[in-house]
C-alpha cells in the first residue's frame, strides 16, 4: 500500500494570514494522523511565509508517523534538518522567491552536490529523497548520487490528465520502471488529488508515498479533513 502523508504548508498559510495561532499546525497534523494519515510532510522556505523553521522542531515530537521535511538544503536547513533527525529529508532545488515547486533537480549537473548533502544526512540516520522530473536521464543521475528514493515531479501529469489525456502518464511509468530496475525507491508529489490519484497510483509500479497538500487541504473545506484524507487512503489502496 502507498503511504499518504499530508503536507501541511496551507495550514500555516492560513494562520500567519491573522498572525495567530489558529488553525495550529501541530494539532493538524496531531489530527491528520488519527484520521489515518501516514506521514506528515512540511515545506519550510527562508522567508517562512508558511511552515516556519520552529514549527520544524514543534512538530519533532507530535509526528509518530513518518516526518518528512522538504526544502532547498541551503545551510540553515540542513542545519536544522540534522538537529531533527526527520524519517525523511526531501531536496527540492526551489529559488527563494518561488510561489510553489517548480521543476525537479539537475542530477547529472549538481551531482557533486547533491553526493555530499546526501551523504552527511544518510551518515545521520536520516533517509534522503531528491525531487527530479519525470526524465530517465534524471533518473540514472538521482542514483549516481547516493539517495534512498526520488520524489517525481508530477504537475505535468496532473494538467494533463485534467484535460482527459491519459498519456500523460506514460513518461512516468518508464521513469518508476527504471527507478525500481537501479534499487531507488519512488514517491511523487505536487498537484495530485483526489480526481487523479486512482490512476496514477494504479500505473506505477512500487509507488511508496504520496505527499498531497494543496488539494487535500482544498478539498477538507468542502469535505472535511477525516473524510477526505479517509477517501485517499481508500485510492491508494
Amino acid at each position: 500500500m502507498t503511504k499518504l502523508s499530508v503536507n501541511i504548508n496551507k495550514i500555516a498559510t492560513l494562520r500567519n494570514s491573522r498572525g495567530g495561532d489558529s488553525p495550529n499546525v501541530v494539532q493538524f497534523a496531531k489530527d491528520a494522523q488519527q484520521f489515518g494519515a501516514e506521514g506528515i510532510t512540511i515545506h519550510p522556505r527562508p522567508d517562512e511565509r508558511h511552515i516556519r523553521y520552529q514549527d520544524a522542531y514543534d512538530l519533532k515530537s507530535e509526528v509518530y508517523t513518518e516526518y518528512n521535511i522538504e526544502g532547498n538544503p541551503i545551510p540553515k536547513f540542513v542545519d536544522m534538518v540534522l538537529e531533527i533527525k526527520p524519517t525523511q529529508v526531501t531536496l527540492v532545488p526551489d529559488a527563494e522567491d518561488a510561489i510553489t515547486s517548480n521543476a525537479g533537480w539537475d542530477t547529472l549537473k549538481h551531482k557533486d552536490f547533491l553526493i555530499d548533502v546526501i551523504g552527511e544526512f544518510k551518515s545521520n540516520g536520516i533517509r534522503t529523497s531528491i525531487f527530479v522530473d519525470p526524465d530517465l536521464h534524471q533518473i540514472e543521475g538521482a542514483k549516481a548520487t547516493g539517495t534512498d528514493r526520488i520524489e517525481l515531479y508530477t504537475e505535468a501529469y496532473a494538467h494533463q490528465f485534467s484535460l482527459g489525456n491519459e498519456d500523460a502518464i506514460q513518461p512516468y511509468m518508464a521513469c518508476a520502471g527504471l527507478a525500481n530496475a537501479v534499487g531507488l525507491g519512488i514517491n511523487a508529489g505536487h498537484d495530485l488529488s483526489l480526481n487523479n490519484i486512482k490512476f496514477f497510483k494504479e500505473n506505477i509500479t512500487g509507488l511508496l508515498e504520496v505527499s498531497i497538500g494543496h488539494a487535500l487541504i482544498s478539498e477538507s473545506l468542502y469535505f472535511g479533513a477525516e473524510t477526505v484524507i479517509k477517501q485517499y487512503l481508500e485510492k491508494l489502496k
